[in-house]
């Protein structure tokens, strides 16, 4: 994977400064953010920078809400792009493939393809973005030949969808991204392959040990109510 541009605290300083212009709009939200860094700091100690990225992160959910569709996958994908430094599980966890929640992302300020796909799916079901217009994709990214991660967003079920990467900082049709292979793409609800005659829906994500996993250790972190399980 090809390390992306270092994290940028500007752009997270920038969004709080448009946020705290914004009073007053509707929050999908109900995560409790207070108890959920206390757990963090009982868990990890001091937090450092991890705890503003944190808070930052609660910021964009609170008033995320009252953004149309298209403004939430631009906030979103750009929140994680710049809070987050691309390292691999080895470097990071000391496992060859982790699926961090985004807390442990957020507090390591770090991760790797899948941690990003999956920190933006779960915002955006946060913020009310529906589930059937999301995906979490695995692709063979081709120049660099390897397998690779990103959140696909679709209008409406037939639509070419959008493409949320870490590898590069504009959201763009999935036909600008030939250097995309799809190979499988699942969300909460399901799990889809590509097919001949558009993607095809194929299994159920409950079959997905690994997210399964993930989003119980969302719920030990103080997401009681998480939306990768069930809508906000």
């Amino acid at each position: 994977m090809v390390t992306r541009q270092p994290t940028g605290r500007r752009a997270l300083v920038g969004f709080c400064l448009l946020a705290s212009l914004l009073p007053g709009l509707a929050v999908q939200a109900n995560w409790d953010f207070a108890r959920i860094i206390r757990l963090a700091e009982q868990r990890y100690g001091g937090l450092g920078v991890g705890r503003e990225r944190l808070e930052q992160w609660a910021l964009l959910i609170e008033h995320g809400g009252g953004f149309d569709e298209e403004a939430q996958l631009r906030a979103v994908n750009g929140f994680f792009n710049q809070a987050l430094r691309f390292t691999d599980d080895a470097s990071t966890w000391q496992q060859l493939d982790y699926w961090a929640t985004p807390l442990e992302a957020l507090v390591k300020g770090a991760g790797d393809c899948e941690d990003y796909a999956i920190a933006k799916y779960l915002t955006l079901r946060q913020l009310g973005v529906p589930g059937e217009k999301l995906r979490i994709t695995y692709v063979k990214a081709l120049e660099l030949d390897q397998a690779h991660m990103v959140l696909a967003w679709y209008a409406t079920p037939t639509s070419e969808p959008l493409v949320l990467d870490n590898l590069i900082p504009d959201i763009r049709p999935a036909s600008q991204r030939p250097d995309l292979l799809p190979v499988y793409a699942f969300n909460a609800e399901g799990v889809w392959l590509p097919g001949a005659g558009g993607n095809q829906r194929s299994g159920d994500s409950k079959t997905l040990s690994r997210w399964q996993d993930l989003l119980n250790k969302m719920r030990h972190e103080g997401f009681a109510r998480h939306p990768g399980k069930e809508a906000p």
